[in-house]
């Protein structure tokens, strides 16, 4: 199964040599499922030539917002709906989860109560799992196809299921302790607030469910299920 991952933006040039950009993240991630990855910087306007080309897609984190009036954004927003219209198996992480709903009908604006940084637990459909999170954007108007798989009482809209077509969420299951440490210090001075960054760094060690969320992400890729 080929999975198209759609690059919509890239990890700090500092973290470069030892993390890699972000979607080999993902690749590693998913590694272990039979999956073979191509990926697209469509944040620097490089789109595949059909939606066909892949089996999967996948949409990127990102520091830019999905309301941002960028030359890649209206683009991105046309081929999401192509690959919703065409049935073909959708998912999205945190600006992904975002630029998805937008592009479906639902709202994305910066969130009134900052930002969430840092290893932050969610209630995932029944379980509580623990993810890192990097945001203040997010889905305040889910699309009406959207139906809620994980919340927390910051984050109303934490992962969003829509039938079995598009899985999202707002954490990252990419993320582990060294890139949450690079952007701490890298990308979170002088924006996220001093405190959020201190307890994002204290909890740098904690253990994460990235693995279980990998596998959802794999089970919906090779079954449009997660449950």
């Amino acid at each position: 199964m080929k999975i198209g991952i759609l690059q919509a933006g890239h990890a700090h040039e500092a973290l470069m040599p030892t993390t890699g950009d972000i979607a080999v993240q993902f690749e590693r991630m998913l590694e272990g499922n039979g999956f073979d990855f191509v990926t697209y910087d469509v944040v620097d306007m490089v789109f595949p030539a059909s939606i066909h080309v892949c089996d999967g897609w996948l949409i990127t984190g990102s520091k830019h917002g999905a309301y941002d009036d960028l030359a890649f954004i209206a683009p991105l927003e046309n081929m999401i709906r192509e690959i919703y219209a065409a049935d073909i198996p959708l998912v999205g992480i945190c600006f992904g989860h975002q630029i998805i709903a937008q592009a479906l009908g639902g709202k994305v604006e910066k969130f009134k109560g900052g930002w969430a940084a840092g290893r932050t637990t969610y209630d995932w459909n029944g379980e509580t799992l623990a993810l890192n999170a990097w945001h203040q954007d997010q889905v305040i108007e889910r699309p009406a196809d959207a139906t809620v798989f994980a919340t927390n009482d910051f984050c109303q809209n934490a992962a969003l299921v829509y039938g079995n077509r598009v899985f999202t969420t707002q954490p990252h299951p990419e993320y582990g302790a060294q890139f949450m440490g690079g952007l701490v210090e890298f990308r979170g001075k002088g924006v996220v607030p001093d405190d959020l960054l201190s307890q994002a760094h204290a909890n740098l060690d904690k253990p994460v469910d990235n693995a279980r969320i990998a596998a959802q992400i794999a089970k919906f890729f090779k079954e449009r299920t997660v449950a």
